[in-house]
Order: C-alpha cells, then sequence, then structure tokens
C-alpha cells in the first residue's frame, strides 16, 4: 500500500472558464494558470504521483512547456494514473477537499466524484470529493483563488 498526499491552489482570473473537477462551474472568474488550472485535479494528480514516488505534476507537466498551455488536467490526471497502474498500483480510495469561499460546490459535487471514479476506471465509492470555505479567513476567504487538497492510497496488484 502507498499514500500521497497533494495541495494545490490558484487565483482567480477574468475572463477563464472556471473548471473544478473536471466540470466547468458557472461563475464570474475562472482560475489562472498554465493549463486548464483544474485545482482539485491537479491536487490529486500530485497525490497520485507522491504515492508512487514520481516527484509532482510540475515536474511532469512543467508550466514552462507550451505543449501543455491549456491542457485539460483530466488528459493529466489520466496520464498519471496510467504512470501509477504501468508501476503496478491500482487505486484503493481517495479523499479531497476543495476550499472556497465562493461559488458554492455543493450542487457539483457528486457529478465531480462521477467524472473522477471514470479516470480512475473505479467504483463511486472509492472516490470522495467535499467542499468548505475558510471562515473567510485567507486568500480563499477574501475570494481570491481556490485551493484544493488531496490524500490518495494505492495498493500494488
Amino acid at each position: 500500500m502507498r499514500i500521497g498526499q497533494g495541495f494545490d491552489v490558484h487565483a482567480f482570473a477574468k475572463d477563464r472558464p472556471l473548471i473544478i473537477g473536471g466540470l466547468s462551474i458557472p461563475y464570474e472568474y475562472g482560475l489562472k494558470g498554465h493549463s486548464d488550472a483544474d485545482v482539485l485535479l491537479h491536487a490529486i494528480a500530485d497525490a497520485c504521483l507522491g504515492a508512487i514516488g514520481e516527484g509532482d505534476i510540475g515536474r511532469h507537466f512543467p508550466d514552462t512547456d507550451p505543449v501543455h498551455a491549456g491542457a485539460d488536467s483530466a488528459n493529466i490526471l489520466e496520464e498519471v494514473f496510467v504512470l501509477a497502474e504501468n508501476k503496478g498500483y491500482t487505486l484503493v480510495n481517495l479523499d479531497a477537499t476543495i476550499i472556497a469561499q465562493k461559488p458554492k460546490m455543493v450542487s457539483y459535487i457528486l457529478p465531480m466524484r462521477e467524472r473522477i471514479a471514470k479516470l480512475f476506471r473505479a467504483d463511486l465509492s472509492q472516490v470522495n470529493v467535499k467542499a468548505t470555505t475558510s471562515e473567510r479567513l485567507g486568500f480563499a476567504g477574501r475570494e481570491e483563488g481556490i485551493a484544493a487538497m488531496a490524500v490518495i492510497l494505492l495498493e500494488s496488484k
């Protein structure tokens, strides 16, 4: 069994779509980033890479490489999980938290879980996503951006 944890944060940006958990969420701002800036999928990818001892997404998908400009983070997560599978690992479970004052995530949680479970070719029960505010404290509380953290458990096949 291997455990990994991941964390990511992105500032809000005008004139960009808000993509979280592989979903487009209607909101006045998107997130600033080299790729689609999906803070949740980035945290999950980092957790997965950590569990298999392969660094982080910056090492595998550097923001200095124009190939990754505007990349769909679902594709990034799929590539990361294929790397884990090629090393002989399968998903036991993952648990992730989105930290955002706004927008409210409650109606998007189940579709996010379904999307992530599909990317991992896993059962919905193996994927948990939740959201919280930071009680108006810090950058998330001031509505300057969104953060996410994830923990993942993989086991050798």
